[in-house]
């Protein structure tokens, strides 16, 4: 009988987990299949271990649930934690492969099979699966969130005996899932959002949610085949930054959310734009952890650069541990259930379907992901 273990979180900062007892009832629900859950994994979103047993799982101490032979996680495994997974075992979860390539390497000695759930490709048949889009959904309200905590201005104009209150100006930049859904949110709460995009195409979509799209004239600008913003050339950037420094210095709030997957992220905001901003004025930085769209951010903290403060973003959708925790064991059960057999009770490796082409890392003792095979 095929088993899959959902150990606790080896990241004492990671608020997330790999399991809810509903995704738990849909894992067993599959012929043959039976979940280990390492006792007190629901500690982080109030799910007693009693609720996952009720939902069909075994409650166990950690050496028996990294005997599985799949293991389910967020956070990338440590190495001593990693050598607990059993050879010929599947380590499925978010490896950061791009900065843990020596977690590669490892898997590929210990004889662990490893899949990379950021490697998604984004195709109409991997939207399910999709974790980076998940969460940056959650990232996106998130960022919001928390510049309207930080900021001291109201979001909706209020008008009053006292005199009238114009609506805070939001600049989002960047108009993925994580912009998307910032713009979305700001609106909702009244504000006024500007939004702009490299990516000329996603014009539609801005104005849809009733911001206004900030239109720069950039040249040739497009997408990749996976729906990602290309890189901007020198001169790009460069035309982009003044256009954005007019835009800037008239926002109360920014959002940037320019990520580059698997490369730092550009500078969007440099100190030249920071200083035309108003004082008090808030961003939100949403690249931070990636190296940050604004200068002098950080990743986890809050710092102020001339007046101006700078929210370095981390882990946002850790904020939100249960609804997170429940898209991420969704996305999970969607890419499990996909290449599970009910007929052979086991996952099914294909090396020639194009999502596990795509974020399967390690077979059989092998590096087989060409971007990692050289480099490792």
């Amino acid at each position: 009988m095929p088993t899959i273990g959902i150990p606790k979180e080896c990241d004492s900062k990671e608020t997330r987990i790999s399991a809810t007892p509903d995704s738990v009832n849909k894992l067993t629900g599959l012929q043959g299949v039976e979940v280990l859950i390492e006792s007190g994994l629901g500690d982080p979103i109030q799910v007693s271990d009693h609720a996952f047993e009720k939902a069909g799982a075994i409650v166990c101490d950690k050496a028996k649930v990294f005997s599985s032979d799949y293991i389910f996680q967020i956070s990338p495994l440590e190495p001593e934690t990693l050598k607990l997974c059993k050879k010929g075992s599947i380590y499925v979860g978010c490896l950061d492969p791009y900065n843990r390539k020596e977690l590669i390497e490892e898997c590929a000695s210990l004889g662990v099979d490893a899949v990379s759930m950021e490697m998604m490709p984004r195709t109409t048949r991997a939207q399910k699966m999709d974790v980076l889009s998940s969460q940056a959904s959650i990232a996106g309200y998130a960022a919001v969130v928390v510049a309207s905590e930080v900021s001291d201005k109201l979001f909706p104009m209020m008008m009053t005996p006292a005199g009238t209150i114009s609506p805070a100006r939001v600049f989002v930049i960047g108009a993925g899932v994580a912009g998307l859904q910032a713009i979305a949110t700001a609106k909702r709460m009244g504000a006024r959002v500007d939004a702009f995009d490299t990516r000329p195409v996603v014009k539609e979509q801005v104005e849809s949610l009733g911001a206004k799209f900030l239109d720069i004239d950039l040249g040739e600008t497009g997408q990749t085949k996976d729906g990602y913003a290309k890189a901007l050339s020198q001169e790009q950037l460069s035309r982009q930054r003044d256009a954005m420094k007019t835009q800037c210095a008239q926002s109360d709030i920014v959002i940037t959310t320019a990520q580059l997957y698997g490369r730092t992220a550009p500078v969007i905001l440099n100190d030249e734009i920071l200083s035309a901003m108003k004082p008090g004025s808030v961003i939100v930085d949403l690249a931070a952890e990636s190296g940050g769209n604004v200068s002098g951010s950080l990743a986890g903290e809050i710092v102020e650069n001339e007046n101006i403060i700078i929210v370095g973003a981390a882990n946002l959708p850790g904020r939100y541990t249960q609804d997170a925790s429940q898209m991420y064991a969704s996305n999970l059960y969607a890419f499990f259930s996909e290449f599970y057999s009910t007929e052979n009770q086991a996952f099914e490796y294909d090396p020639n379907d194009e999502i596990l082409a795509a974020c399967y890392l390690v077979r059989e003792g092998e590096v087989i992901h060409p971007a990692f095979s050289q480099s490792v």
